[in-house]
């Protein structure tokens, strides 16, 4: 399994970005993807997850109302779409998957509960 993640990028604070997640070596519907980010200096936060369907989405309350996650079985790939971006959004980005069978009951939405991790992408929101 394989997870390459992109569209990071340098914007202003106030504007949005869409980050994308290409997942190989699996059968997307199988499962659940999530997103991660880590500031400089800081720990790794969850920033929301998204069921195998598509259908549930969960996003951490720092970033509720602005930033909203989709995904496309089809081409195998998951976005995270990030709104009024604020400077405290500055970090690496990184999707993570995981068996949705594994979790079956809540979305998972620690570090530990995903098996798969992308190698990140860097979103510098600047004033």
């Amino acid at each position: 399994v394989q997870l390459q993640a992109s569209g990071g990028g340098l914007v202003q604070a106030g504007g949005s970005l869409r980050l994308s997640c290409a997942a190989s070596g699996l059968i997307s519907r199988d499962y659940a993807m999530g997103w991660f980010r880590q500031a400089l200096g800081k720990e790794r936060e969850f920033v929301g997850s998204i069921s195998r369907s598509g259908g549930s989405t969960v996003t951490a309350d720092s970033v509720k109302g602005r930033f909203a996650i989709s995904r496309d079985n089809a081409v195998k790939r998951a976005y995270l779409q990030m709104n009024n971006l604020k400077l405290e959004d500055t970090a690496v980005y990184y999707c993570a998957a995981v068996k949705a069978s594994r979790w079956p009951i809540a979305p998972a939405s620690t570090q530990r509960q995903y098996d798969y991790w992308g190698q990140g992408t860097l979103v510098t929101v600047s004033s």
